[in-house]
């Protein structure tokens, strides 16, 4: 996995810009359903494989609290805005209140597969990063929701 030092807001812009025409093709050929299936399962696999890679690029034991220190990477010039709620050893709870991802892919009319290019990431990351921590939200901006709730958990499993 390639290192780059642009926001992270960046480099999703220029994957937007390539994804946005091989995914209308596909929708064009295969329909909007197997499209959206096959677009979004390569980017939980893709999401999986960066978390691995922040993992291992770390060379110590991945936490909760590493994890966390990612946020400034995503929330880099003003991507969200966000509202920490707590913030424990084991617990991470924040609500972002905005969110220029989505009005990114919304600009770019591609707001409908916004979810499957960025906010399907959220939880997969993590699990490639960490089996461990998992993430429950409810809601996202992207699906038009006034913020998302970001409500992570660190367990040491059996």
């Amino acid at each position: 996995m390639a290192k780059t030092s642009l926001p992270i807001l960046e480099q999703r812009r220029i994957e937007a810009n390539i994804i946005k025409p091989i995914y209308e093709e596909m929708v064009d050929r295969l329909g909007e359903v197997q499209a959206s299936e096959i677009l979004g399962a390569a980017i939980i696999k893709d999401s999986v494989a960066h978390g691995k890679a922040y993992a291992d690029g770390k060379g110590q034991e991945t936490t909760l609290e590493s994890f966390h220190n990612l946020l400034p990477q995503w929330k880099a010039n003003g991507a969200l805005e966000v509202e920490m709620l707590k913030e424990t050893e084991t617990e991470v709870h924040y609500n972002v209140t905005r969110c220029k991802y989505a009005e990114l892919y919304h600009e770019m009319g591609i707001g409908k597969i916004g979810s499957l290019l960025s906010c399907a990431r959220d939880g997969t990351f993590c699990k490639g990063y960490n089996p461990n921590i998992e993430l429950d939200r409810t809601q996202t901006i992207m699906q038009g929701a006034s913020h998302c709730d970001f409500r992570y958990r660190f367990s040491k499993g059996d």
